[in-house]
């Protein structure tokens, strides 16, 4: 640290490639480069990004025709006010409950956008996050903190660490740039987790036993025609023994099937990735990812904190690595130390929040999995397996059968990555039943047909205005947005 603030160094090997995979972002990218300064105008044209508004689940139910579901960005109609699930299930399900309580499940079957070219930057009808180009977006962020924020970007492989006597990283020792000094030292060295890891000796907590993908092939897959249809949420499609996603970019596809090498070879997997695409899988490149499921058992130790995929990973499911990526550095730049004395103290309270973070990841990933009714193979009978499923997760299923999650569950924690509307899309999604109590349904009738109307309306007048998400991005092109 310096006198009047703060001094960042970001120090990056000009060889070591990105995973570069990460396409799609949760809702919480927007507010983050809005604190930053970055236009909105600019990432859209600069980082190949397009509108998400969700997630569409197809085949984890039962893996029949018509097994779909979508988990929505926006949140249930009155969902502080009034819980819609006791009412939806009371109804019998005419609907799905994701049609029942917002409209944006229909928005995406439409392919519109969650915005018209009058709003401003970063503002919407629909909440929103961001599928881009993960290999454009890093560069794109370096050149706007190096320009706009003041950081200092060395070129340089790290050939070694200095420590001092009480473990404290000093320094490190590079090939291109000598040595760099710190007071914090970030790590952000990926799977290799060279500081917290390799230097500090953190463990690693395997989730393996838990999640069971370990492995990953990705493919771009171009447009056949630059005005074909853009959908704007992700399409998770269930396999024989593992998942494909789908994400449209404006020039092409990030297609990508996530399975478990315990249930197929990768020669069988490269089959089902190469049949979901289709003919236009032709020549094109497959890159073959290994996953290890889990995290550090620390993430802030001595002077060194872990961001990244250098404090963990899981899968790709439901954006999660991107988006602890954010509060991790959210939560590091509201509580950064003063100084030395207190580090320790904001260490503990980082990597409790952090551990509950993750905990709370892996349940619900492991969500998606447990609530399965498929038995046709055998990756899908062993996700059911007791033996699987995280306690917490346990009781929170037994607690559900009589009460559903809703607004006030979250209260004990701020900022939960996952909050209780996503829950109820998923459970009652996939077909989960909670047992319905006559009073609460009555007590709260009269403001639960108002909400239900709302929506109904609301999805009218959105379908009506709205235009397509490829149309939207074009005039924005063209345009751009109004900076606010």
């Amino acid at each position: 640290m310096k006198a009047g603030g703060l001094s960042v160094t970001l120090i990056e090997s000009a060889d070591i490639r990105a995973i570069g995979v990460g396409e799609g972002t949760w809702p919480t990218m927007r507010s983050t480069l809005a604190r930053m300064g970055v236009s909105e105008t600019a990432l859209l044209r600069e980082c190949d990004a397009a509108f998400k508004q969700g997630g569409q689940f197809v085949g984890w139910t039962t893996g029949e025709a018509g097994d779909s579901y979508y988990h929505p960005l926006m949140v249930p109609q009155g969902f502080s006010q009034v819980n819609l699930v006791p009412h939806w299930l009371r109804d019998g399900g005419a609907m799905s409950f994701c049609d029942f309580v917002t409209p944006q499940g229909r928005l995406c079957d439409a392919g519109l956008a969650p915005k018209t070219i009058t709003h401003g930057e970063y503002r919407a009808v629909a909440n929103y996050a961001y599928h881009l180009d993960a290999g454009k977006f890093g560069p794109f962020l370096a050149k706007h903190c190096i320009e706009k924020l003041g950081v200092r970007h060395v070129l340089a492989d790290v050939e070694g660490v200095n420590q001092h006597e009480n473990g404290d990283i000093a320094s490190l020792r590079t090939a291109q740039a000598g040595e760099i000094t710190g007071d914090l030292f970030v790590d952000c060295s990926g799977f290799s987790a060279l500081l917290i890891g390799k230097t500090l000796g953190v463990r690693f907590k395997e989730c393996g036993d838990i999640l069971l993908c370990d492995t990953a092939l990705a493919v771009q897959v171009p447009f056949a025609t630059p005005d074909a249809p853009m959908a704007s949420h992700t399409i998770a499609t269930a396999h024989e023994a593992g998942w494909t996603w789908d994400i449209c970019l404006p020039t092409r596809r990030g297609v990508g099937y996530v399975y478990s090498s315990r249930h197929t070879s990768e020669e069988a997997a490269r089959e089902t990735l190469l049949r979901y695409i289709g003919p236009q899988h032709k020549n094109l490149p497959v890159r073959k990812i290994p996953i290890r499921a889990g995290h550090r058992e620390t993430f802030w130790k001595n002077n060194c904190v872990a961001v990244g995929l250098a404090g963990g990973f899981l899968e790709p499911l439901e954006s999660s690595a991107i988006v602890l990526v954010e509060l991790s550095a959210k939560l590091l730049a509201e509580q950064m130390p003063a100084c030395r004395e207190v580090m320790d103290i904001v260490a503990r309270r980082f990597n409790d929040v952090t551990m509950y973070r993750w905990g709370r990841i892996v349940d619900f990933l492991k969500l998606h999995y447990v609530l399965t009714q498929r038995t046709d193979t055998a990756f899908w009978r062993d996700n059911v397996d007791p033996a699987t499923v995280p306690d917490r997760l346990k009781d929170l299923l037994t607690l559900w059968k009589y009460q559903s999650p809703w607004f006030f569950d979250e209260l004990d924690r701020l900022e939960e990555v996952f909050p209780a509307a996503s829950y109820q899309y998923v459970l009652y999604g996939m077909g989960f039943q909670t047992e319905v109590v006559p009073e609460e349904a009555a007590d709260t009738a009269a403001a639960a047909a108002r909400f239900v109307r709302e929506n109904e309306q609301m999805t009218s007048e959105m379908s009506t205005r709205l235009p397509k998400n490829r149309e939207l991005l074009n005039k924005i092109y063209q345009f751009g947005l109004q900076p606010v």
